[in-house]
């Protein structure tokens, strides 16, 4: 087993890098972020002070792992990874890159006789800990040299090999864009039970369509929790963020002539629910947090 550096311990990163250690890979950690160090140290991670720490404490290829914000922040530190790293060396985007961003920094890399691997990563909090699903792209023959890893990382039959640079990055775009649009259709089908004249419970709705249901789910589980919690929603803001996949995926859509009225649909809820407040929105956004942590905006705050 290679010793596995990890950029970004926030939320995935640290939870992947947990899951990895559990296993017996060999970890060491850096975030720009003083306070995700000294959470990590807490948890027992191996944590670098500074990313030139953690390269020298590499072996030979080094492999690094980032976790780090799509866009420029990735693309950045790739661009100054690959005057850092020699060739044969390997670096993994476990973020939520753009495929064509992953297609660039492929390039980029390649340049220098430096590998990059785009690994979709999806699950959550508790899948990075416990198993999470990837699709990784990039060549063949340097995936198969981290199988193991990627196997150790993910849940039973939750790994698989996409096929060329991007193509692990496009899966999780298109993944991204199905969540928004069955989590917008979870939350108007709620908005609906919210206005009838029946006197439902939630939690109690959302724990029967969990078991058995057509639309049993893990969003739905997440849904018995939140309304348990808060069982109107009412401390909750109907804000809900884009982190941008769905409308990557509208954008590829329109490329390539395929017509994607529910994922857009719920693209534009988003950006409507900056200037309202429904309940459909308040059940979206207790999801995100539910599954990813995602903010959570509250009345008040």
């Amino acid at each position: 087993m290679v010793k596995v550096g990890f950029i970004g311990l926030g939320k995935m990163g640290l939870n992947m890098a947990l899951n990895v250690t559990d296993k017996g890979w060999s970890v060491v950690g850096f975030d720009a972020n003083e306070s995700a160090r000294e959470k990590a140290k807490a948890k027992g991670l191996t944590v670098a002070d500074t990313e030139d720490v953690l390269l020298s404490q590499l072996d030979e290829p080094k492999v690094v792992l980032l976790s780090t914000p799509a866009g420029p922040t990735t693309n950045g530190l790739v661009k100054e990874l690959t005057d850092k790293l020699h060739a044969g060396d390997i670096i993994i985007d476990s973020g939520n890159s753009y495929y064509k961003d992953s297609q660039e920094n492929f390039r980029v890399a390649t340049e220098k006789e430096i590998h990059f691997v785009d690994c979709g990563t999806s699950g959550g909090m508790s899948g990075a800990r416990y198993g999470a699903c990837l699709m990784v792209g990039g060549e063949e023959a340097v995936v198969k040299q981290l199988e193991g890893f990627f196997t150790d990382l993910a849940i039973e039959d939750g790994y698989l090999y996409a096929g060329k640079p991007g193509s692990g990055h496009y899966l999780k775009m298109v993944h991204n864009g199905i969540e928004y649009g069955m989590m917008e259709a979870i939350g108007e089908g709620f908005a609906v039970l919210e206005e009838s004249d029946y006197d439902f419970e939630m939690a109690d709705v959302a724990k029967c369509w969990a078991n058995g249901s057509v639309i049993r789910s893990w969003l739905i589980d997440l849904m018995v929790d939140a309304f348990k919690q808060d069982p109107n929603l009412d401390d909750i803001e109907g804000i809900i963020d884009a982190n941008g996949e769905a409308k990557w995926t509208v954008q590829e859509a329109l490329d390539l002539d395929i017509p994607l009225p529910v994922i857009a649909s719920s693209l534009y809820v988003r950006n409507a629910s900056k200037i309202e407040n429904s309940f459909s929105n308040r059940v979206v956004a207790s999801l995100r947090n539910g599954f990813g942590g995602h903010a959570l905006y509250k009345k008040g705050e």
